[in-house]
């Protein structure tokens, strides 16, 4: 998976919700690599902390992506 830029993850983010979509925000840590996501729903942090290293990732620099959920 892959990081994009940040508030164009927010806006595709945010029309999913109105749409009554859940979505994760999801990150890479820019220091050892991991794969992180975060486990508020529809919420979007501009920074977060690595679970593994515990580095704090820009994530408004460095971009983000989303899990979504979608009812059946």
């Amino acid at each position: 998976m892959s990081d994009h830029p940040f508030m164009e993850v927010v806006k595709t983010a945010r029309e999913h919700t109105e749409q009554g979509h859940t979505v994760h925000q999801k990150f890479t840590c820019e220091k050892c690599g991991v794969r992180q996501g975060i486990e508020e729903p529809n919420v979007f942090y501009t920074s977060a902390t690595c679970e593994s290293c515990g580095h704090e990732t820009n994530l408004v620099v460095n971009g983000c992506n989303y899990l979504l959920i979608m009812p059946l």
